[in-house]
């Protein structure tokens, strides 16, 4: 007894396989798929029947064919690939469709009776396993139509030994394929290339895994690329070609270099035949560039590269195609301080630079470009010696002082505690703003740690060295406004930009907590200096001592604002008043004065160091 069908192994269950050839042929339609009772050859001029016939004419649209009938039968020329062979005479073999139509025709078909008889030579010439060729025709779902003589089916999954991307690019391709499935009873022939390339790449495999050798370069097929890498097909089996072996230069895609398809000689790294898996190198088939680079690039030479790659501590400069160098940022510039390197170098930026240290075994190269040009702070110190006077513009501020361009990359630090000798600066911006033109004189110069002081006080005497002690002695009242209040005193401005300090202790004669019970900022007052300290740039003032310890009225208001206690207290002073309306000397009137009212301040102070510091 003829078994129903037969299969190939090809690690796909047979359930599985016949529910996806039954789910693909449905898309064929019924003209793909012949009916059992319309292959039986039956009784001539029955309705199924394969007959011989001879061309007649052709009329119109079809072709009529004398089958020894009552009637003459008709086929659509369409049946016919091409109709040159096609004349009266032909003798041709064709399918009853209809003994009468509803025209009382006899319809026939050629197309159905080559189809039947291919059937049938494939059956009697191909069995399960067989090697066949055919063209794919067409596209269905879930694979492709190859005809063999007849079409048969070839799963998507079957196309290939990778995965497939659209199945109707292989229309029109001659494929060889091996028979896995009969299905006598549905007339189904199921095809496999994949089964057929792995076999041939096993056999393959094994004799490349039998004779290759570590150093030996061989041919392969780009198969696929990666981030990482390339994977070479040598025949039967796939190697890596990873990416840090394809080029001794830099590249940052593999694509950069291949592409699928495309045949390569490679060179056998290491191979492991446990684990079946193969290292493969390009870029070992040529000299590697580092074993002449000492030669090339000797120490202090000066060379000339392109920037290919920037990164926040550095400028990578390639010097020839595998041979790069490392600009470190610190060997940028001598004179600007950068935060990137791409605030000084570009891509593709043609720099010149100075090799100062190579390393062939770890294929490594320090580069300079400052080195390429002159050191500008080597002759700063004999450019601009202390005492020079300079012309600069500010051109950035800080909180301790400002700094000025000298030459281009040369700055000098113009520290808040050079800029005035009289006036207290906390901050530059009291005195200079960004731009600005300054004179200024040299200081100091630091060649080693690259710094220029200046300063622009120095730029005029120091009114302390005879001109404040000559118009400011002890005793002499003055007139002042005061400035800014501290929790220890008041300073008050007696000339343009000079201050003396009215301690709290020499504010009144009675004790005071804070110093704006007596005084305001902007309050103008007569005043007894009693010390000037050239020394210590110090001028100690006294409201106290005006008239002998009494308080004096404020000279004037800045602005007319109500009276406040303290203010109110100024203006009528108590029996120190009444002492000089008797016209009693003050020592006398002060004399007069009970002893629990002396004030604590008239005994020695004893000031914090805090209010010692700021006097």
């Amino acid at each position: 007894m003829v078994k129903r069908f037969s299969t190939l192994d090809i690690g796909v269950s047979e359930k599985d396989l016949d529910a996806e050839v039954e789910q693909c042929m449905q898309d064929v339609g019924a003209a793909e798929s012949m009916d059992t009772a319309a292959i039986a050859t039956v009784a001539e001029f029955s309705q199924g029947a394969i007959l011989k016939g001879k061309v007649v004419r052709i009329a119109g649209d079809d072709v009529v064919v004398d089958i020894g009938y009552k009637s003459e039968g008709f086929i659509p020329k369409a049946e016919f690939e091409s109709l040159d062979q096609v004349e009266p005479g032909v003798e041709l073999e064709v399918y009853l469709d209809q003994i009468e139509d509803e025209s009382g025709l006899v319809v026939l078909s050629k197309k159905k009776a080559d189809r039947i008889r291919g059937w049938e030579r494939v059956m009697q010439a191909y069995k399960v396993g067989d090697v066949v060729k055919g063209k794919a025709v067409r596209k269905i779902k879930g694979g492709l139509l190859v005809d063999i003589g007849v079409h048969v089916f070839l799963p998507a999954s079957q196309i290939d030994v990778r995965r497939v991307g659209d199945p109707g690019d292989w229309i029109g391709k001659e494929l060889e394929c091996k028979i896995i499935k009969i299905d006598e009873e549905r007339r189904n022939i199921v095809l496999s290339r994949r089964k057929l390339l792995e076999e041939e790449r096993d056999k393959m495999k094994k004799d490349l895994l039998g004779s290759i050798q570590r150093g030996e370069v061989r041919r392969g097929v780009v198969k696929n690329i990666t981030d990482f890498g390339a994977f070479i097909d040598l025949g039967g089996i796939d190697g890596l070609l990873h990416i840090t072996d394809m080029s001794w230069g830099r590249i940052q895609h593999p694509s950069e270099l291949l592409k699928v398809d495309q045949t390569v000689e490679v060179k056998v790294l290491e191979f492991d035949l446990a684990r079946e898996r193969i290292s493969l190198g390009m870029k070992q088939l040529t000299p590697n560039p580092w074993s002449q680079a000492p030669t090339r690039y000797p120490i202090a030479s000066k060379v000339t590269g392109e920037v290919v790659n920037i990164m926040p501590y550095g400028a990578f400069v390639k010097l020839e195609p595998g041979v790069e160098g490392l600009v470190h940022i610190s060997e940028m510039s001598w004179t600007r301080s950068l935060q990137h390197p791409n605030e000084l170098v570009t891509l593709g930026q043609q720099v010149e630079v100075v090799v100062l240290d190579i390393n062939p075994e770890k294929q490594e190269i320090s580069l300079g470009m400052k080195q390429a040009e002159a050191n500008p702070w080597t002759h700063v110190e004999e450019k601009y010696p202390p005492g020079t006077k300079i012309k600069g513009k500010v051109r950035n501020m800080t909180t301790y002082g400002a700094f000025v361009e000298l030459e281009e990359g040369i700055d000098g630090l113009l520290h808040v505690s050079d800029m005035s000798w009289t006036k207290k600066i906390t901050h530059p911006s009291a005195m200079l703003k960004k731009g600005d033109e300054v004179d200024a004189v040299v200081l100091s110069v630091d060649k080693e740690r690259k710094r220029v002081a200046l300063g622009l006080k120095q730029m005029s005497d120091d009114p302390w060295a005879k001109d404040i002690p000559a118009r400011f002695h002890a005793g002499d009242v003055v007139k002042g406004e005061v400035t800014k209040l501290t929790s220890f005193g008041a300073f008050v401005e007696i000339d343009k930009d000079l201050e003396g300090l009215l301690h709290i202790s020499e504010m009144a004669d009675a004790k005071v907590e804070k110093p704006e019970e007596v005084v305001q900022p902007g309050q103008k007052l007569e005043l007894r200096i009693i010390n000037v300290d050239p020394a210590e740039r110090k001028i100690g003032l006294s409201l106290k001592a005006i008239a002998g310890g009494a308080a004096a009225a404020p000279v004037e208001q800045k602005t007319e604002t109500a009276a406040k206690p303290a203010e109110a207290k100024v203006e009528k002073p108590p029996k120190k008043e009444k002492a000089k309306k008797e016209d009693k000397p003050a020592a006398e009137a002060k004399a007069e004065k009970p002893a629990e009212e002396k004030p604590e301040e008239n005994k020695p102070e004893e000031k914090n160091p805090e209010e010692t510091k700021a006097e």
